[in-house]
């Protein structure tokens, strides 16, 4: 095998994990079959990481980082004046087309939290994991509500909250069913009733007048 960095060396064992836990789950994931996937030898695993542990940490910090890239782009994006429901449904196709374009990555992802969750001392990776996804939903969605002139009528927290649980069960039932349609008529149910937690930024009477005189 071609020489490669520590740093690469270490890229192409998650990458491997991640296609073990996908296929064949967590507990098939051992570091035979992780460094057999990456046509490695064990030596090179643990010239990369002191254990399997280690490994699964830097897996479950990939796939967050992942799934971050993947939920942003499309709820932070408002080319030209749209309505908060636009902006929620685009942000949500966006994040299904990436479902759909990596469903073994959706697969791991729900596979590593379960583990995290039943293996003691990792609880905490679940945690930061969900912390993540609902730092990014806020941000995205106060980027929404000030690219759209509008304003939430509850704390941008508990929408992020709900935009994060909607996403999670349209991603588990697409991978059961793999339907397009019902996931598609969710996400218009889902934009729409995200869109009822929001309305336009009220016009100021001050800024009314001074419009009114100029």
């Amino acid at each position: 095998m071609t020489r490669i960095s520590a740093a690469e060396r270490r890229t192409a064992l998650v990458r491997a994990a991640l296609r073990v836990v996908a296929r064949d789950g967590v507990a098939a994931a051992t570091t035979r079959a992780i460094v057999a996937e990456a046509g490695m030898s064990l030596a090179s695993f643990h010239y990369a990481f002191t254990s399997r542990d280690e490994l699964m940490v830097e897996l479950i910090n990939a796939v967050v980082d992942g799934e971050q890239s993947a939920f942003t782009p499309a709820l932070l994006a408002a080319s030209e004046p749209a309505t908060v429901r636009e902006v929620v449904r685009a942000g949500l196709r966006d994040y299904f087309d990436a479902v759909r374009a990596d469903p073994d990555r959706e697969k791991a992802m729900f596979e590593l939290t379960q583990w995290a969750l039943r293996e003691p001392g990792f609880e905490p990776l679940a945690r930061r994991q969900y912390e993540r996804y609902f730092a990014v939903a806020e941000s995205a969605v106060i980027t929404a509500a000030a690219a759209t002139a509008s304003e939430w009528l509850r704390p941008t927290a508990e929408v992020a909250r709900m935009l994060v649980v909607l996403t999670d069960g349209i991603t588990i039932a697409w991978l059961v069913t793999r339907d397009d349609a019902a996931a598609e008529a969710t996400i218009d149910f889902a934009a729409g009733a995200v869109a009822q937690l929001a309305r336009p930024v009220p016009i100021r009477s001050d800024s009314l007048t001074t419009r009114t005189r100029t």
